[in-house]
């Protein structure tokens, strides 16, 4: 069995039970490939704040043993058994930091698990290392004055995304199998699509967070994996309704089925497709490759509907930050101490939902929302899935703040924020969001489409995410110190 580092979870485990592998090589390769391609805070991939490695390797020690006794016994073995698991830093381990790249929060140590890190590890999950962020996951690069600069492995110049930034750099230099992420305006989507990897936004609710900012109707916690399978795998096992979490719901472990033959699978399927929502400038390379996606489809007997959206960017950055201005914002006041001791993107971000809170209140920030809500519900009516793009752009700086906005194809916008076409359906959160490769530009950055579903219908963007998975040509996983 070759590459070891990018060998998918699906394959692990049919690996491990039929003990031609076991989860302590794998874990072991792991920590090899990281000794080798993290590197530094300045210059490497550096997507971990910090490693666990010894007492990982116990737990997959005990899975090994597991193994061997479901070999004699067959009796069944739980459903992530020996996977090694990078989960994002925000998701609470018990007795670990939980600082969310927050000097204020330089040395908090978490008292309980996150209900995801929990079910991950009741699943048998292997938590190996936590990922970085950028500061309160509040923006798509991941970088902070905590953790140092996380870079890309596909191009070191380059930005990974964020906020789940080390989520997609793990996954895409091979130090990790599988990774947890979150989302209230892309920050799994983003990274995905950067990385080459899978990113999933479930509907509202049925992945468990922590309260109260559980609470905010935009976020969501997710999975991310190489594979569309992979990503499926961990969904199921962190969904479902939790003690925790008032807003959650659905019953936990649920599989999600994804079609024998994907491509057969989608003719037939109606997928409505948008190259740039009404509001985006998208860059032509992002462009190409979605249309390539597009033109896949067809050829497989999928339906592709183009469809028209009312929405401009004025509309989608005022209605995200008069949200953002309501709870976001002030959340990160409350837990930066000094708003001063924040990155410059941070305190623009607070300055920038200040000023929205000001002009749209609570209420009219629910007229906002109501109003693309209802665009999208009407624009969707005749197909079962929308497509589009995930970035406008093919990259943005590994280290950049973007205080002065961004330029995309010649056209500058405001706020960096509209290099993404994500933020919408973090206001229409109900809908469950699969991100998947389209390609790879020429910088060497992937690129990647965004699978919309109608509200809480997961099973439809799975089974067209397999699909386009299966249509697209894969690059070979990055070397990042060559």
């Amino acid at each position: 069995m070759t590459d070891l580092v990018h060998l998918d979870a699906i394959a692990a485990l049919r690996a491990f039970r039929s003990l031609e592998l076991s989860p302590v090589e794998l874990l072991d390769a792991l920590a090899d490939r990281t000794e080798r391609v993290n590197g530094d805070r300045k210059t490497g991939v550096n997507a971990f704040t910090e490693t666990l490695f010894e007492e990982a390797r116990a737990e997959a020690e005990r899975a090994a043993s597991a193994y061997l006794r479901a070999a004699r016994t067959r009796e069944p073995t739980a459903p992530l058994l020996g996977i090694p698991v990078a989960t994002k830093e925000k998701h609470a381990l018990a007795g670990r930091r939980l600082e969310q790249g927050l000097v204020a929060h330089a040395g908090r140590v978490a008292e309980a698990d996150h209900p995801v890190v929990e079910r991950i590890q009741r699943a048998g999950g292997i938590v190996h290392a936590r990922t970085t962020t950028p500061e309160f996951s509040c923006a798509t690069v991941t970088h902070s004055a905590m953790w140092g600069v996380t870079r890309n492995p596909w191009n070191l110049d380059a930005t990974p995304g964020g906020s789940s930034g080390g989520a997609g750099a793990a996954l895409a230099a091979g130090m990790t199998t599988l990774a947890t992420a979150s989302d209230i305006a892309g920050s799994t989507r983003v990274p995905a699509a950067f990385t080459g990897t899978v990113g999933y936004k479930a509907p509202y609710g049925r992945i468990p967070g922590l309260p109260p900012l559980s609470a905010d109707w935009y976020r969501g916690d997710g999975p991310m994996g190489r594979t569309v399978a992979d990503t499926a795998l961990l969904a199921s096992v962190m969904s479902g309704r939790h003690p925790a979490d008032h807003t959650s719901w659905g019953p936990e472990g649920a599989p999600i089925v994804l079609p024998e033959d994907p491509v057969a699978a989608l003719r037939g399927v109606r997928i409505g497709f948008s190259p740039d929502l009404g509001a985006f400038p998208v860059d032509p390379e992002v462009e190409s490759a979605t249309a390539d996606v597009v033109a896949r489809l067809e050829r497989a007997g999928a339906v592709v509907v183009p469809v028209e959206l009312p929405w401009t960017g004025e509309q989608v950055v005022r209605t995200i930050f008069a949200h953002f201005g309501q709870i976001l914002a002030p959340a990160m006041v409350r837990e930066s101490g000094a708003v001063a001791e924040l990155a410059p993107y941070a305190q623009r971000f607070i300055a920038d939902a200040r000023r929205a809170a000001e002009r749209d209140d609570l209420v009219e920030s629910l007229v906002l929302d109501a109003a693309m809500q209802g665009e999208l519900a009407t624009a969707m009516v005749d197909v079962d899935v929308l497509l589009c793009p995930t970035n406008a752009v093919t990259a943005l700086t590994a280290d950049g703040d973007y205080l002065d906005g961004i330029d995309i194809g010649g056209d500058h916008r405001k706020h960096y924020w509209e290099a993404h076409l994500t933020s919408p359906f973090n206001v229409a959160n109900r809908c469950p969001l699969l991100a998947v490769p389209s390609g790879t530009a020429s910088n060497g950055v992937p690129t990647g489409v965004q699978v919309v579903g109608h509200p809480h219908d997961e099973q439809a963007v799975f089974r067209v995410g397999a699909g386009i998975e299966a249509l697209v040509p894969r690059e070979p996983w990055p070397d990042p110190i060559g």
